[in-house]
């Protein structure tokens, strides 16, 4: 069977959420961090999950819908 080298795969959805979770929870620590450096929010377990739930739902909308 002759092929050119490229196949189609979507991939498995929940190596995607997972990513997606992970680089969000990321970001978000970072983010949360900056905002309390300049005084606008605290940094705790609370504020990280708010906004890590915000960005992978924003995300999951925007790229998976």
């Amino acid at each position: 069977m002759a092929t050119d080298g490229h196949t189609s795969s979507d991939g498995d959805i929940r190596v995607l959420l997972v990513l997606n979770l992970l680089i969000s929870l990321l970001f978000s620590v970072g983010v949360v961090y900056g905002l309390e450096i300049v005084g606008l929010g605290e940094f705790t377990p609370v504020n990280v999950a708010v906004a890590t739930v915000f960005l992978a739902g924003l995300t999951y909308v925007l790229v998976l819908r």
